[in-house]
């Protein structure tokens, strides 16, 4: 049995690599669910009598339950499953609705990385797309994660 972490260090991250993620459908109970977690009970959401007179037609699923999701498919590509250290920031574009039965999956790829003065550790920022069944972009943006790097040798 091993002690290493599991997931990718650092050093076995290649900018430019890219990664597409498994697909989920969402559903209205995702929505509700989310809702209930963040007190975001915006008509738009939860009211397909409201939602029907917006440009959207329809109910739609919330911004951030989407990214939410996103992370959540990232996370099973078990590239991070250990080795993130910590978190560090994000910029994201909503740039389309996520419907009620649409089916979501996320293309990533790693844009930059940077050594820091720790020399346990790197800055890795990746690119994300959340892409729907039909091939639209419903969601873009940045990910900045901090990541171990390989132990040195005794």
């Amino acid at each position: 049995m091993s002690d290493s972490p599991k997931g990718a260090f650092y050093e076995d991250l290649e900018v430019g690599a890219s990664y597409t993620t498994k697909s989920r459908t969402v559903t209205e109970a995702d929505i509700v669910n989310f809702a209930g977690v963040t007190g975001d009970f915006n008509e738009i959401h939860m009211s397909e009598e409201f939602a029907q007179k917006t440009p959207f037609g329809k109910r739609i699923a919330h911004g951030m339950l989407g990214l939410s999701m996103s992370m959540g498919l990232v996370q099973q590509l078990n590239l991070y499953q250990e080795t993130v250290i910590a978190f560090l920031g994000l910029t994201w574009n909503f740039k389309g609705p996520i419907l009620i039965g649409d089916t979501i999956h996320v293309v990533q790829s790693i844009k930059s990385k940077r050594e820091t003065k720790n020399p346990e550790r790197g800055i890795v920022v990746w690119e994300g797309r959340i892409i729907n069944q039909r091939g639209e972009v419903v969601q873009e943006g940045e990910r900045t994660l901090l990541v171990m790097r390989k132990p040195k040798e005794i």
